[in-house]
């Protein structure tokens, strides 16, 4: 379990350490260019799955994970050595390589991190434990964002290639857990067949099979992972909304690129504290208490109260309220409960449905979120009443859900 935990804040500390930089990247020539580089994004996106089905296939989890996040590793090193040696710092076009790049490093390395949780822990552990590992991601995200705001107002934006190479050394490390876990999980595999498996799985091995196309099968025939793709789209689609209207809020109240790295990184670390007491407090008791269903339509319900109160007071104060709010509950409640739901299901499910939907379908969900913009522009509708139709109907695709999932806990 601590291991587990210290695994997560490594990996969430090398992604916050990057993140306000790549934020400022996305904004540097304008709020109005990310659906350009969300519409190339997607297109990575949809190269990177049928690769990444392909090497799970072929390789051994204990090889495949390590040599991922070693992989990520050298292209930190590359991009520093970039950023430090090209003239003009590799100028917009470095950004947003990078900007695209880190999008799909983020998602699929946390993607990765729950679907290996899922072969560790039994529902019922996760339900105990799950809580106290995202803690750990938690506060490696709080050192993450809390450092990077310290180096943007010591250094600036000129020395930002040493936050590439102190990501690639955490990466590193994290690494080295997962090589620990391994071992660990070579101890008490006799325990394996005491996990339930979905129906539809044949395999009762934890490695993923050899079907390149087993994940799309399994989407297509499980209504689990169907209404888990519908809960990530909605979520990813009201997400870009509110991310769109925070860049322009950043972009008019900060002059320079330091002072918009900084900006970002408090947002950061405000939002990460407040998923910390959310984690110590709430997440272990949460799911005991009010079941599946409640927990996954909080997240939702809280959005269509920051949406309303956004069209009334709107700035960068119920901006930052409303991100941070969001954003602690999507970490300290969210995205626990869903990864809960993954644990009983077969190694196909875990590693390659989990990854489409998780990447691609979460990607295309900005995507879609992210054109809608400016079509309403267009036709001068404000983008709060979108924004709120689409939260209500995400609250319904949370109910469905959790519903389903707790069927799933009953088998």
């Amino acid at each position: 379990m601590f291991l587990s935990a210290l695994y997560f804040f490594l990996l969430l500390m090398c992604y916050y350490l990057l993140r306000p930089l790549r934020e400022t990247f996305g904004i540097s020539r304008g709020a109005d260019k990310l659906p350009l580089v969300w519409s190339f994004t997607l297109g990575i996106m949809a190269l990177a799955n049928p690769l990444y089905s392909a090497l799970i296939a072929r390789r051994p989890r204990r090889r495949f994970i390590p040599g991922t996040y070693l992989t990520f590793a050298v292209m930190l090193v590359a991009f520093g050595l970039f950023f430090q040696w090209l003239p003009g710092r590799g100028g917009a076009a470095l950004g947003y390589t990078f900007y695209v790049w880190l999008s799909v490093f983020n998602l699929f390395v946390v993607s990765i991190f729950w679907a290996f949780m899922s072969d560790l822990y039994s529902k019922k552990d996760g339900q105990r434990l799950y809580g106290f590992i995202a803690i750990g991601g938690t506060c490696g995200a709080i050192v993450g964002s809390w450092a990077t705001g310290q180096f943007s107002q010591w250094l600036g934006q000129a020395q930002s290639q040493w936050l590439f190479y102190t990501s690639a050394v955490i990466l590193g490390l994290a690494t080295i857990c997962v090589v620990a876990l391994f071992k660990i999980e070579n101890g008490i595999k006799n325990q394996s067949s005491q996990v339930p498996k979905e129906p539809m799985v044949a395999d009762a091995s934890r490695e993923p099979g050899p079907s390149v196309m087993a994940g799309f099968s399994l989407i297509g025939r499980s209504r689990l992972l169907q209404s888990m793709s519908l809960y990530i789209l909605l979520y990813a689609i009201v997400g870009t909304f509110l991310y769109i209207v925070q860049a322009r809020v950043i972009e008019g109240a900060f002059a320079d690129n330091s002072a918009r790295t900084a900006a970002f990184a408090k947002l950061d670390l405000w939002a990460n504290v407040l998923t910390l007491a959310a984690q110590l407090c709430l997440t272990h008791r949460l799911v005991a208490k009010v079941g599946i269903p409640i927990s996954l339509a909080m997240l939702p319900f809280v959005t269509i109260l920051g949406f309303g109160a956004l069209m009334l007071w709107p700035g960068f104060a119920a901006i930052a309220v409303f991100q941070v709010a969001r954003r602690g509950l999507h970490y300290a409640v969210d995205r626990p409960v869903r990864e809960m739901l993954y644990i009983p299901l077969g190694p196909d499910a875990k590693y390659k449905a989990k990854s489409f939907i998780d990447t691609f379908v979460y990607r295309a969900g900005d995507l879609v979120g992210v054109w809608i913009d400016p079509l309403l522009r267009a036709i001068s509708i404000p983008l709060g009443l979108p924004s709120l139709g689409i939260s209500v109907l995400w609250l319904g695709g949370a109910a469905w859900l959790g519903r389903l999932g707790g069927e799933k806990k009953e088998q």
